[in-house]
Protein backbone atom coordinates (compact mmCIF):
# COMPACT_ATOMS: atom_id res chain seq x y z
CA UNK A 1 0.00 0.00 0.00
CA UNK A 2 1.46 3.37 -1.08
CA UNK A 3 1.38 6.62 0.84
CA UNK A 4 -1.19 7.96 -1.66
CA UNK A 5 -3.55 5.18 -0.54
CA UNK A 6 -3.08 6.13 3.11
CA UNK A 7 -3.08 9.93 2.74
CA UNK A 8 -6.49 10.76 1.30
CA UNK A 9 -6.23 14.49 2.07
CA UNK A 10 -4.79 15.99 -1.15
CA UNK A 11 -3.24 19.04 0.49
CA UNK A 12 -0.84 16.86 2.50
CA UNK A 13 0.47 14.99 -0.53
CA UNK A 14 2.27 18.13 -1.64
CA UNK A 15 4.20 18.08 1.68
CA UNK A 16 5.61 14.57 1.31
CA UNK A 17 9.39 14.56 1.69
CA UNK A 18 12.25 12.38 2.86
CA UNK A 19 13.10 11.94 6.51
CA UNK A 20 16.38 13.77 5.91
CA UNK A 21 14.53 16.76 4.44
CA UNK A 22 12.11 16.77 7.37
CA UNK A 23 14.97 16.56 9.89
CA UNK A 24 16.30 19.75 8.32
CA UNK A 25 13.18 21.49 9.68
CA UNK A 26 14.13 20.66 13.29
CA UNK A 27 16.75 23.13 14.58
CA UNK A 28 19.07 22.78 17.56
CA UNK A 29 17.56 23.39 21.01
CA UNK A 30 13.86 22.92 20.24
CA UNK A 31 11.29 20.98 22.25
CA UNK A 32 9.97 18.08 20.16
CA UNK A 33 6.90 16.05 21.10
CA UNK A 34 7.19 12.57 19.63
CA UNK A 35 4.59 9.83 19.49
CA UNK A 36 5.30 6.50 21.14
CA UNK A 37 4.31 4.50 24.17
CA UNK A 38 6.15 1.38 25.40
CA UNK A 39 7.69 0.38 22.10
CA UNK A 40 4.62 1.12 19.99
CA UNK A 41 3.59 3.94 17.67
CA UNK A 42 6.91 5.81 17.76
CA UNK A 43 8.38 7.56 14.69
CA UNK A 44 10.65 5.20 12.78
CA UNK A 45 12.44 7.43 10.25
CA UNK A 46 12.76 10.94 11.72
CA UNK A 47 14.81 9.96 14.79
CA UNK A 48 17.40 8.26 12.60
CA UNK A 49 17.57 11.26 10.29
CA UNK A 50 17.91 13.53 13.34
CA UNK A 51 20.78 11.36 14.58
CA UNK A 52 22.51 11.64 11.20
CA UNK A 53 22.11 15.41 11.26
CA UNK A 54 23.46 15.60 14.83
CA UNK A 55 26.57 13.64 13.86
CA UNK A 56 27.13 15.87 10.85
CA UNK A 57 26.74 19.06 12.90
CA UNK A 58 29.02 17.77 15.65
CA UNK A 59 31.67 16.83 13.07
CA UNK A 60 31.71 20.49 12.04
CA UNK A 61 32.04 21.62 15.66
CA UNK A 62 28.45 22.86 15.86
CA UNK A 63 26.03 22.12 18.69
CA UNK A 64 22.97 20.02 17.96
CA UNK A 65 20.64 18.61 20.60
CA UNK A 66 16.88 18.55 20.92
CA UNK A 67 14.57 17.98 23.88
CA UNK A 68 12.22 15.05 23.37
CA UNK A 69 8.90 14.43 25.10
CA UNK A 70 6.94 11.27 24.39
CA UNK A 71 4.20 9.15 25.95
CA UNK A 72 6.57 6.61 27.49
CA UNK A 73 9.44 4.51 26.07
CA UNK A 74 10.11 4.14 22.34
CA UNK A 75 12.71 1.82 20.78
CA UNK A 76 16.32 1.50 19.70
CA UNK A 77 15.65 3.18 16.34
CA UNK A 78 14.21 6.19 18.17
CA UNK A 79 15.70 6.85 21.63
CA UNK A 80 18.70 4.63 21.01
CA UNK A 81 19.98 6.20 17.80
CA UNK A 82 19.45 9.75 19.04
CA UNK A 83 21.20 9.00 22.35
CA UNK A 84 24.12 7.34 20.56
CA UNK A 85 24.47 10.44 18.37
CA UNK A 86 24.37 12.72 21.45
CA UNK A 87 21.31 14.39 19.96
CA UNK A 88 19.22 14.42 23.17
CA UNK A 89 19.47 17.31 25.58
CA UNK A 90 16.40 16.57 27.66
CA UNK A 91 14.12 13.53 27.77
CA UNK A 92 10.79 12.85 29.47
CA UNK A 93 8.82 11.06 30.87
CA UNK A 94 10.07 7.41 30.63
CA UNK A 95 12.88 5.48 28.99
CA UNK A 96 13.92 1.85 28.60
CA UNK A 97 16.68 2.22 26.01
CA UNK A 98 20.06 1.07 27.41
CA UNK A 99 22.09 3.66 25.48
CA UNK A 100 19.84 6.49 26.64
CA UNK A 101 19.94 5.10 30.20
CA UNK A 102 23.73 5.17 30.14
CA UNK A 103 23.69 8.77 28.90
CA UNK A 104 21.15 9.75 31.57
CA UNK A 105 23.21 8.21 34.37
CA UNK A 106 26.36 9.83 32.98
CA UNK A 107 24.65 13.22 33.19
CA UNK A 108 24.67 13.74 29.42
CA UNK A 109 20.86 13.75 29.11
CA UNK A 110 18.64 15.67 31.54
CA UNK A 111 15.92 13.13 32.29
CA UNK A 112 12.64 14.23 33.87
CA UNK A 113 10.83 11.27 35.45
CA UNK A 114 7.07 11.92 35.62
CA UNK A 115 3.80 10.23 36.44
CA UNK A 116 2.39 9.42 33.01
CA UNK A 117 -0.97 10.98 33.87
CA UNK A 118 0.81 14.30 34.48
CA UNK A 119 2.67 14.69 31.20
CA UNK A 120 -0.04 15.95 28.83
CA UNK A 121 -1.63 18.27 31.35
CA UNK A 122 1.68 19.75 32.52
CA UNK A 123 2.61 20.42 28.90
CA UNK A 124 -0.85 21.92 28.27
CA UNK A 125 -0.56 24.10 31.39
CA UNK A 126 2.75 25.45 30.08
CA UNK A 127 4.77 23.99 32.96
CA UNK A 128 7.31 22.36 30.60
CA UNK A 129 7.84 25.24 28.21
CA UNK A 130 6.80 25.70 24.60
CA UNK A 131 6.49 22.74 22.23
CA UNK A 132 8.00 23.75 18.92
CA UNK A 133 7.45 20.63 16.81
CA UNK A 134 5.40 17.44 17.08
CA UNK A 135 6.51 14.29 15.23
CA UNK A 136 3.59 11.87 15.17
CA UNK A 137 3.23 8.42 13.62
CA UNK A 138 -0.20 7.80 12.08
CA UNK A 139 -1.71 5.06 9.94
CA UNK A 140 -3.14 7.53 7.46
CA UNK A 141 -5.13 10.70 6.85
CA UNK A 142 -8.81 10.79 5.95
CA UNK A 143 -10.24 12.81 3.08
CA UNK A 144 -11.32 15.39 5.67
CA UNK A 145 -7.81 15.81 7.05
CA UNK A 146 -8.33 13.74 10.22
CA UNK A 147 -5.49 11.53 11.40
CA UNK A 148 -5.90 7.76 11.84
CA UNK A 149 -4.01 6.92 15.07
CA UNK A 150 -1.37 4.21 15.16
CA UNK A 151 -0.64 1.43 17.66
CA UNK A 152 -0.14 3.97 20.44
CA UNK A 153 -2.17 7.07 21.19
CA UNK A 154 -0.11 8.27 24.15
CA UNK A 155 0.08 12.08 24.32
CA UNK A 156 -0.47 12.61 20.60
CA UNK A 157 -3.73 14.52 21.00
CA UNK A 158 -2.06 17.12 23.21
CA UNK A 159 1.13 17.30 21.13
CA UNK A 160 -0.93 18.03 17.99
CA UNK A 161 -2.84 20.76 19.81
CA UNK A 162 0.04 22.62 21.45
CA UNK A 163 2.90 22.24 18.93
CA UNK A 164 3.70 25.13 16.59
CA UNK A 165 4.51 22.75 13.73
CA UNK A 166 3.69 19.11 12.98
CA UNK A 167 5.57 16.42 11.04
CA UNK A 168 3.58 13.29 10.25
CA UNK A 169 5.11 9.88 9.75
CA UNK A 170 2.63 7.74 7.83
CA UNK A 171 3.38 4.09 8.49
CA UNK A 172 2.14 1.99 5.59
CA UNK A 173 3.13 -1.32 7.17
CA UNK A 174 0.87 -1.27 10.23
CA UNK A 175 -2.66 -2.57 9.55
CA UNK A 176 -5.05 -0.01 8.08
CA UNK A 177 -7.91 -2.01 9.57
CA UNK A 178 -7.04 -0.61 13.00
CA UNK A 179 -9.13 2.38 11.92
CA UNK A 180 -12.06 2.61 14.32
CA UNK A 181 -10.27 1.00 17.27
CA UNK A 182 -9.43 4.35 18.87
CA UNK A 183 -11.44 6.59 21.20
CA UNK A 184 -10.01 10.12 21.32
CA UNK A 185 -11.69 12.27 23.96
CA UNK A 186 -11.76 16.02 23.33
CA UNK A 187 -13.75 17.01 26.43
CA UNK A 188 -10.84 17.86 28.70
CA UNK A 189 -10.21 21.45 29.73
CA UNK A 190 -7.84 23.48 31.85
CA UNK A 191 -8.97 24.24 35.44
CA UNK A 192 -11.25 25.80 36.55
CA UNK A 193 -13.31 24.72 33.53
CA UNK A 194 -12.88 20.97 33.88
CA UNK A 195 -15.89 18.70 33.93
CA UNK A 196 -16.21 15.04 35.00
CA UNK A 197 -15.07 12.43 32.50
CA UNK A 198 -18.16 10.44 31.64
CA UNK A 199 -16.75 6.92 31.82
CA UNK A 200 -18.48 4.63 34.31
CA UNK A 201 -17.54 1.29 32.76
CA UNK A 202 -14.15 0.22 31.44
CA UNK A 203 -15.42 -0.31 27.89
CA UNK A 204 -17.38 2.95 27.54
CA UNK A 205 -16.59 4.98 24.42
CA UNK A 206 -16.89 8.75 24.82
CA UNK A 207 -14.67 10.17 22.08
CA UNK A 208 -13.88 10.19 18.38
CA UNK A 209 -12.13 7.69 16.13
CA UNK A 210 -9.58 10.17 14.83
CA UNK A 211 -7.02 12.73 15.93
CA UNK A 212 -7.54 16.33 14.84
CA UNK A 213 -4.82 18.56 13.46
CA UNK A 214 -4.77 22.08 12.09
CA UNK A 215 -3.70 21.47 8.44
CA UNK A 216 -1.73 24.70 8.43
CA UNK A 217 0.60 23.27 11.11
CA UNK A 218 1.63 20.25 9.05
CA UNK A 219 4.97 21.11 7.46
CA UNK A 220 6.07 17.64 6.36
CA UNK A 221 4.73 14.15 5.68
CA UNK A 222 7.19 11.26 5.69
CA UNK A 223 6.40 7.71 4.64
CA UNK A 224 7.65 4.80 6.73
CA UNK A 225 7.11 1.08 6.32
CA UNK A 226 8.34 -0.59 9.48
CA UNK A 227 6.76 -2.48 12.36
CA UNK A 228 6.95 -1.63 16.04
CA UNK A 229 9.59 -2.93 18.43
CA UNK A 230 9.44 -6.70 18.93
CA UNK A 231 8.70 -7.03 22.64
CA UNK A 232 10.23 -10.37 23.53
CA UNK A 233 8.72 -11.90 26.66
CA UNK A 234 10.46 -14.81 28.30
CA UNK A 235 8.45 -17.87 29.23
CA UNK A 236 7.34 -17.22 32.82
CA UNK A 237 9.89 -18.73 35.20
CA UNK A 238 9.19 -20.49 38.47
CA UNK A 239 9.33 -17.29 40.53
CA UNK A 240 6.98 -15.43 38.18
CA UNK A 241 4.51 -18.30 38.29
CA UNK A 242 4.64 -18.38 42.09
CA UNK A 243 3.94 -14.63 42.26
CA UNK A 244 1.05 -15.03 39.83
CA UNK A 245 -0.36 -17.91 41.86
CA UNK A 246 -0.33 -15.89 45.09
CA UNK A 247 -2.17 -13.01 43.41
CA UNK A 248 -4.83 -15.21 41.82
CA UNK A 249 -5.43 -17.11 45.07
CA UNK A 250 -5.71 -13.79 46.90
CA UNK A 251 -8.26 -12.43 44.42
CA UNK A 252 -10.33 -15.60 44.72
CA UNK A 253 -10.23 -15.28 48.51
CA UNK A 254 -11.26 -11.62 48.39
CA UNK A 255 -14.21 -12.57 46.20
CA UNK A 256 -15.20 -15.35 48.59
CA UNK A 257 -15.05 -12.91 51.51
CA UNK A 258 -17.26 -10.42 49.66
CA UNK A 259 -14.59 -7.76 49.30
CA UNK A 260 -14.55 -8.16 45.52
CA UNK A 261 -17.67 -8.36 43.34
CA UNK A 262 -18.31 -11.70 41.65
CA UNK A 263 -18.00 -10.11 38.20
CA UNK A 264 -14.46 -8.92 39.12
CA UNK A 265 -13.15 -5.38 38.76
CA UNK A 266 -11.09 -4.11 35.78
CA UNK A 267 -7.43 -5.11 35.69
CA UNK A 268 -4.34 -2.98 35.15
CA UNK A 269 -1.09 -4.78 34.58
CA UNK A 270 2.35 -3.23 34.27
CA UNK A 271 4.93 -4.23 31.69
CA UNK A 272 7.17 -7.28 31.93
CA UNK A 273 7.45 -11.01 32.43
CA UNK A 274 5.85 -11.11 35.90
CA UNK A 275 2.88 -9.13 34.60
CA UNK A 276 2.48 -11.54 31.71
CA UNK A 277 2.71 -14.48 34.13
CA UNK A 278 -0.20 -13.04 36.13
CA UNK A 279 -2.24 -12.66 32.95
CA UNK A 280 -1.36 -16.23 31.98
CA UNK A 281 -2.58 -17.35 35.38
CA UNK A 282 -5.87 -15.56 34.85
CA UNK A 283 -6.26 -17.54 31.65
CA UNK A 284 -6.77 -20.70 33.68
CA UNK A 285 -8.11 -19.01 36.80
CA UNK A 286 -11.69 -19.02 38.11
CA UNK A 287 -12.63 -15.57 36.75
CA UNK A 288 -14.70 -14.90 33.63
CA UNK A 289 -15.89 -11.86 31.66
CA UNK A 290 -12.84 -9.88 32.74
CA UNK A 291 -12.22 -6.28 31.70
CA UNK A 292 -8.87 -4.62 31.13
CA UNK A 293 -8.27 -0.94 31.90
CA UNK A 294 -4.56 -0.43 31.59
CA UNK A 295 -1.80 1.46 29.81
CA UNK A 296 -0.39 -1.21 27.51
CA UNK A 297 -1.93 -4.35 26.01
CA UNK A 298 0.68 -7.10 26.03
CA UNK A 299 0.56 -10.68 24.82
CA UNK A 300 -1.23 -11.91 27.94
CA UNK A 301 -4.29 -9.72 27.46
CA UNK A 302 -4.56 -10.79 23.83
CA UNK A 303 -4.60 -14.39 25.06
CA UNK A 304 -7.42 -13.56 27.47
CA UNK A 305 -9.44 -11.83 24.76
CA UNK A 306 -8.94 -14.67 22.30
CA UNK A 307 -9.95 -17.27 24.91
CA UNK A 308 -13.09 -15.35 25.83
CA UNK A 309 -11.93 -14.88 29.43
CA UNK A 310 -11.75 -11.10 28.90
CA UNK A 311 -14.57 -9.34 27.07
CA UNK A 312 -12.98 -5.91 26.41
CA UNK A 313 -9.65 -4.22 27.00
CA UNK A 314 -8.94 -0.50 27.17
CA UNK A 315 -5.41 0.90 26.90
CA UNK A 316 -3.34 3.60 25.25
CA UNK A 317 -1.02 1.27 23.30
CA UNK A 318 -0.58 -2.25 21.97
CA UNK A 319 2.94 -3.58 22.57
CA UNK A 320 3.40 -7.18 21.43
CA UNK A 321 5.90 -9.88 20.62
CA UNK A 322 6.29 -10.77 16.95
CA UNK A 323 4.10 -13.87 17.29
CA UNK A 324 1.33 -12.05 19.12
CA UNK A 325 1.46 -9.20 16.62
CA UNK A 326 0.91 -11.62 13.75
CA UNK A 327 -2.15 -12.99 15.54
CA UNK A 328 -3.37 -9.42 16.09
CA UNK A 329 -2.92 -8.54 12.43
CA UNK A 330 -4.44 -11.80 11.16
CA UNK A 331 -7.49 -11.39 13.39
CA UNK A 332 -7.81 -7.62 13.34
CA UNK A 333 -11.59 -7.67 12.82
CA UNK A 334 -12.01 -9.72 16.01
CA UNK A 335 -9.72 -7.50 18.08
CA UNK A 336 -11.07 -4.21 16.73
CA UNK A 337 -14.41 -4.99 18.40
CA UNK A 338 -12.75 -5.77 21.74
CA UNK A 339 -9.90 -3.27 22.10
CA UNK A 340 -10.21 0.46 22.78
CA UNK A 341 -7.14 2.69 22.46
CA UNK A 342 -7.34 6.04 24.26
CA UNK A 343 -5.06 9.00 25.04
CA UNK A 344 -2.92 8.29 28.10
CA UNK A 345 -4.48 11.21 29.94
CA UNK A 346 -7.60 9.00 29.94
CA UNK A 347 -6.02 5.54 30.32
CA UNK A 348 -4.07 6.76 33.37
CA UNK A 349 -6.53 9.29 34.77
CA UNK A 350 -6.78 9.06 38.58
CA UNK A 351 -10.47 10.02 38.46
CA UNK A 352 -11.24 7.01 36.30
CA UNK A 353 -8.93 4.61 38.13
CA UNK A 354 -10.74 5.35 41.39
CA UNK A 355 -14.24 5.37 39.93
CA UNK A 356 -13.83 2.09 38.06
CA UNK A 357 -12.15 0.34 41.00
CA UNK A 358 -9.06 -0.81 39.14
CA UNK A 359 -7.03 -3.77 40.40
CA UNK A 360 -3.46 -2.54 39.86
CA UNK A 361 -0.40 -4.78 39.50
CA UNK A 362 3.01 -3.15 39.08
CA UNK A 363 6.64 -4.13 39.45
CA UNK A 364 9.24 -2.56 41.71
CA UNK A 365 12.99 -2.52 42.27
CA UNK A 366 12.80 -2.76 46.05
CA UNK A 367 10.51 -2.33 49.05
CA UNK A 368 11.43 -1.58 52.62
CA UNK A 369 10.01 -3.17 55.76
CA UNK A 370 7.31 -0.50 56.12
CA UNK A 371 6.03 -0.73 52.56
CA UNK A 372 7.78 2.19 50.86
CA UNK A 373 8.47 1.35 47.24
CA UNK A 374 11.39 2.18 44.94
CA UNK A 375 10.33 1.72 41.30
CA UNK A 376 13.03 3.70 39.55
CA UNK A 377 16.53 3.89 41.02
CA UNK A 378 19.24 1.25 41.42
CA UNK A 379 21.19 1.80 44.65
CA UNK A 380 19.43 5.13 45.11
CA UNK A 381 21.05 7.10 42.31
CA UNK A 382 21.07 5.18 39.02
CA UNK A 383 17.93 5.61 36.94
CA UNK A 384 16.50 2.38 35.56
CA UNK A 385 13.41 3.31 33.49
CA UNK A 386 11.11 5.68 35.38
CA UNK A 387 7.97 5.64 37.49
CA UNK A 388 5.70 5.24 34.47
CA UNK A 389 2.04 4.89 35.34
CA UNK A 390 2.45 2.88 38.53
CA UNK A 391 1.71 5.87 40.76
CA UNK A 392 -1.43 6.75 38.82
CA UNK A 393 -2.85 3.32 39.62
CA UNK A 394 -1.29 2.57 43.02
CA UNK A 395 -2.76 5.50 44.94
CA UNK A 396 -6.16 5.32 43.28
CA UNK A 397 -6.71 1.62 42.63
CA UNK A 398 -9.24 -0.50 44.50
CA UNK A 399 -6.44 -3.00 45.14
CA UNK A 400 -2.78 -2.28 44.49
CA UNK A 401 -0.08 -4.95 44.21
CA UNK A 402 3.66 -4.32 43.98
CA UNK A 403 5.59 -7.37 42.81
CA UNK A 404 9.21 -8.45 42.50
CA UNK A 405 11.39 -11.51 42.98
CA UNK A 406 12.79 -11.39 46.52
CA UNK A 407 16.42 -11.23 45.34
CA UNK A 408 18.41 -10.01 42.34
CA UNK A 409 21.94 -10.47 40.96
CA UNK A 410 22.04 -14.18 41.86
CA UNK A 411 21.01 -13.45 45.43
CA UNK A 412 23.55 -10.69 46.03
CA UNK A 413 20.78 -8.06 46.31
CA UNK A 414 17.75 -8.34 48.55
CA UNK A 415 14.70 -6.63 47.06
CA UNK A 416 13.30 -6.19 50.59
CA UNK A 417 15.56 -3.86 52.58
CA UNK A 418 15.51 -1.95 55.87
CA UNK A 419 14.98 1.39 54.12
CA UNK A 420 14.50 2.11 50.42
CA UNK A 421 17.39 3.92 48.79
CA UNK A 422 14.84 5.96 46.82
CA UNK A 423 11.07 6.26 47.35
CA UNK A 424 8.56 6.59 44.52
CA UNK A 425 5.49 5.28 46.38
CA UNK A 426 5.18 5.84 50.09
CA UNK A 427 3.84 3.24 52.50
CA UNK A 428 0.48 5.05 52.29
CA UNK A 429 0.06 3.96 48.67
CA UNK A 430 1.08 0.33 49.19
CA UNK A 431 -1.55 -2.28 49.94
CA UNK A 432 -0.03 -5.61 48.95
CA UNK A 433 3.56 -6.74 48.32
CA UNK A 434 4.25 -10.04 46.57
CA UNK A 435 7.46 -11.97 45.98
CA UNK A 436 7.98 -15.63 45.13
CA UNK A 437 8.25 -16.19 48.91
CA UNK A 438 4.68 -15.06 49.60
CA UNK A 439 2.11 -12.27 49.76
CA UNK A 440 1.97 -9.57 52.43
CA UNK A 441 -1.45 -7.96 52.82
CA UNK A 442 -0.72 -4.62 54.49
CA UNK A 443 -4.24 -3.24 54.63
CA UNK A 444 -5.30 -2.05 58.07
CA UNK A 445 -1.90 -2.63 59.68
CA UNK A 446 0.28 -0.23 61.64
CA UNK A 447 3.89 0.29 60.53
CA UNK A 448 5.36 -2.27 62.96
CA UNK A 449 2.69 -4.79 62.00
CA UNK A 450 3.45 -4.22 58.31
CA UNK A 451 7.15 -4.75 58.91
CA UNK A 452 6.67 -8.12 60.57
CA UNK A 453 4.29 -9.35 57.88
CA UNK A 454 6.69 -8.31 55.11
CA UNK A 455 9.62 -10.03 56.86
CA UNK A 456 7.61 -13.20 57.46
CA UNK A 457 6.00 -13.41 54.02
CA UNK A 458 8.22 -11.76 51.39
CA UNK A 459 11.90 -11.88 52.36
CA UNK A 460 14.27 -14.48 50.91
CA UNK A 461 15.55 -16.96 53.54
CA UNK A 462 19.13 -15.75 52.96
CA UNK A 463 18.13 -12.33 54.29
CA UNK A 464 15.25 -13.05 56.68
CA UNK A 465 17.30 -13.41 59.88
CA UNK A 466 19.41 -10.40 58.93
CA UNK A 467 16.32 -8.24 58.44
CA UNK A 468 14.59 -9.57 61.55
CA UNK A 469 17.67 -8.70 63.58
CA UNK A 470 17.64 -5.14 62.23
CA UNK A 471 13.95 -4.73 63.04
CA UNK A 472 14.29 -6.19 66.55
CA UNK A 473 17.18 -3.88 67.42
CA UNK A 474 15.35 -0.87 65.94
CA UNK A 475 12.40 -1.62 68.24
CA UNK A 476 14.68 -1.52 71.27
CA UNK A 477 15.53 2.16 70.98
CA UNK A 478 14.12 5.52 69.90
CA UNK A 479 10.56 6.43 68.84
CA UNK A 480 8.47 3.35 68.17
CA UNK A 481 5.97 4.34 65.48
CA UNK A 482 8.33 3.51 62.61
CA UNK A 483 11.51 2.21 64.26
CA UNK A 484 14.80 2.65 62.40
CA UNK A 485 18.52 2.65 63.16
CA UNK A 486 19.52 5.51 60.91
CA UNK A 487 23.23 4.69 60.82
CA UNK A 488 22.35 1.20 59.52
CA UNK A 489 19.22 1.91 57.46
CA UNK A 490 21.11 2.10 54.15
CA UNK A 491 24.05 -0.08 55.19
CA UNK A 492 22.86 -2.96 52.98
CA UNK A 493 23.19 -0.73 49.91
CA UNK A 494 26.58 0.52 51.09
CA UNK A 495 27.75 -3.06 51.60
CA UNK A 496 26.72 -3.98 48.07
CA UNK A 497 28.49 -0.95 46.60
CA UNK A 498 31.66 -1.89 48.51
CA UNK A 499 31.64 -5.70 48.25
CA UNK A 500 29.11 -6.61 45.54
CA UNK A 501 26.88 -8.47 48.04
CA UNK A 502 24.24 -7.25 50.50
CA UNK A 503 24.56 -10.32 52.70
CA UNK A 504 26.21 -9.78 56.06
CA UNK A 505 29.42 -11.73 56.53
CA UNK A 506 29.15 -11.57 60.33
Amino acid sequence: MSIADRVRYPEFLSRVMTAQEAAGLIPHGVNVGMSGFTGAGYPKALPQAIAQRAKAEHAQGKPYKINVWTGASTAAECDGVMAEAHALGQRLPFNTDPIARKEINAGEIDFIDMHLSHVAQHAWFGFLGKMNIAVIEVLGVTADGLLIPSTAVGNNKTWLEIADKVILEVNTQLPAKMEGMHDIYYGTAIPPRRVPINITHADDRIGERYLRVDPAKVVAVVETHKGDRDNVFATPDENSNKIAGYIIDFLAHEMKMGRLPKEMLPIQSGVGNVANAVLAGLLTGPFDNLLGFTEVLQDGMLDLLRAGKMSKASATAISLSAGAYKDFEDNIDFYRERIILRPQEISNHPELVRRLGIIAMNSMIEADIYGNINSTHVMGTGMMNGIGGSGDFARNGYLSFFVTPSVAKDGKISCIVPMCSHVDHTEHDTQIIVTEQGLADLRGLSPKQRAQVIIDKCVHPDYRDQLQDYFDRARSKGPQHTPHILREALSWHERFMETGDMRSKA
